[in-house]
């Protein structure tokens, strides 16, 4: 147990890291040396790159912070693999490798997400953790990843609100995993996930109730 445990803060350190990297804030700073979160929406985020340096960057930042998400899970499923053939993971304990194995990887999806929203290297601020939770719902389940992702996309066609898109994307999220069969670890992880997106989303709410939310391609 205590071999497990002290590998599961190490595999949270490390997403966390992983998702601390602030790819809005560097791309900023490389294409016009400004730091983004002194313009828009003052977010790191995709959405905020697109508003302030254009379409190419923001989806640059945008398949960054998706592959963030999904490469926290599949190292933190890699690592668990590679460490149950180990014989310190294998003697007596009340639980076998296997059990540890789906709670570390979904610690690591949600170091991944808290690292992303509260950057170290950005003085804990960061984005609004939205791509970096879908890169980590396709790593863990696709079918879930795959109806969050076709969720944003209709609701963005129609609203044309990325805020408005992403918390409903996380919704649905955690409306398949109640409704599919998921691992227990995987469930609570999309549920807490999804609540952090929206949580995150709380000045967009304010202005979508206040009809000031700005649409795709509007500034702030």
């Amino acid at each position: 147990m205590v071999f497990w445990g002290t590998s599961a803060v190490g595999l949270a350190i490390a997403a966390y890291l992983l998702g601390s990297i602030p790819t809005g804030y560097l791309v900023g700073k490389l294409l016009k040396d400004i730091d983004i979160r002194e313009h828009g929406s003052r977010s790191t985020g995709a959405t905020n790159v697109l508003r302030t340096l254009g379409k190419g960057p923001a989806l640059a930042v945008l398949l960054v912070d998706v592959l963030k998400g999904a490469a926290a899970v599949v190292f933190a499923r890699w690592v668990c693999l590679w460490l149950s053939s180990w014989p310190a993971a294998t003697p007596s304990q009340p639980l076998e490798p296997q059990s540890w194995a789906p709670w570390i990887v979904c610690l690591a999806g949600l170091a991944a997400l808290l690292g992303h929203g509260r950057s170290i290297w950005l003085n804990f601020t960061g984005g609004k953790s939205a791509a970096t939770g879908l890169g980590v719902l396709l790593a863990m389940s696709w079918p879930i990843g795959s109806g969050a992702a076709a969720v944003f996309v209709v609701a963005l066609a129609l609203s044309r609100i990325v805020s408005l898109s992403s918390m409903l994307a996380a919704l649905m999220a955690i409306v398949l995993v109640s409704v599919l069969e998921q691992p227990l670890p995987y469930r609570l992880l999309v549920i807490a996930g999804g609540i952090y997106v929206v949580m995150r989303h709380r000045a967009n709410i304010r202005r979508l109730l206040s009809g000031t939310e700005p649409r795709l391609g509007q500034s702030v």
